[in-house]
């Protein structure tokens, strides 16, 4: 199946703000895992169309595993928002039985999320991206885990691409996703933070044509729910200065879809300038701006985490 390119209107705001795949519909939620066993098509289409009215570019739907009647129920759950949501999906799924079900009934040209360097998925998802001739995000996990450090990351993403390029797939077809880990996990979290930031830099450079994804919300995974949004805001932006290309991401936070717009310079100057180590006088700034720097600074490995840092 060959789909046609993406709207001009899509593709001239991607030269201008982070592309943005909304995160609501996912199965960890109860909500849209009742909606899914029950056909409940409200709860499932009232998430998708909220994202797309804030500005969402993709609708992520995220069935982890799916086991259980992996064709019929996202068949049903492709069909369900394609009705009220006119954007491109991203098929969320590691079941490569589901993954093929749902790029068929896409309607617009899908992003497969995700394949990686992991044997099983290299034989079976990326295949299917150059099957259905669809945009793929490839994560650097191979067999062996995590690539610790950027070095790792780069040799395990150029492995992977090598081997879709042999299948077919090129570059401009492939988002890379170095894969955020909680920023509160001791002694891993932060220094991870600061390897993707790093890998961020360079990974054009690496590889010509390729485009970068983040699951955002893993940054701030653990942490206590009022101070999510936060760490996800300042993160995006440091992203963002470093070349990000798009980010799976909720769009119904107000704040972070405005500071992707740049609404707010005043912040993303302060983040950026934050990151380039200026002096900054922290005394003469409103309590909004004091708390980005200071989760700058978390995020760059300047303030050792824990749930108080900005009371510090």
């Amino acid at each position: 199946m060959r789909w046609f390119t993406q709207d001009t209107a899509l593709i001239n705001r991607r030269c201008l703000n982070t592309v943005i795949i909304g995160e609501n519909i996912h199965v960890i939620a109860q909500a849209v895992s009742t909606a899914i066993r029950e056909r409940d098509a409200k709860v499932i289409q009232d998430l998708a169309k909220a994202q797309a009215e804030a500005g969402a570019d993709y609708i992520d739907l995220n069935v982890g595993p799916m086991k259980k009647d992996p064709e019929e129920n996202i068949q049903w759950l492709v069909s369900t928002v394609q009705e009220v949501a006119d954007l491109p999906l991203s098929i969320d799924t590691m079941n490569p039985v589901a993954m093929e079900a749902g790029l068929k009934a896409c309607q617009k040209r899908p992003l497969l999320n995700s394949a990686s360097g992991k044997a099983d998925s290299k034989e079976q998802m990326l295949p299917l991206a150059r099957k259905y001739n669809c945009d793929v995000v490839i994560s650097v996990m191979t067999d062996k885990g995590m690539p610790p450090d950027v070095e790792s990351k780069v040799e395990s993403i150029i492995d992977t691409v090598t081997y879709a390029n042999e299948l077919g797939i090129p570059n401009e077809d492939i988002w890379v996703d170095p894969i955020i880990l909680p920023v509160s996990t001791a002694g891993e979290g932060q220094r991870f933070a600061v390897a993707c930031l790093e890998f961020m830099k360079i990974l054009e450079d690496v590889l010509p044509g390729v485009k970068s994804t983040v699951g955002l919300s893993n940054v701030s995974n653990g942490v206590p729910g009022e101070l999510r949004p936060l760490l996800n805001r300042t993160y995006l932006v440091m992203l963002e200065k470093n070349k990000l290309y798009s980010a799976i991401a909720d769009p119904l936070d107000k704040e972070l879809m405005s500071l992707t717009r740049r609404e707010i310079p005043e912040i993303v100057e302060l983040i950026h300038k934050t990151m380039n180590g200026e002096d900054i006088d922290l005394s003469v700034l409103p309590q909004r701006e004091l708390e980005y720097v200071k989760t700058a600074k978390v995020l760059m490995g300047e303030t050792l985490y824990s749930d108080a840092w900005l009371e510090s």
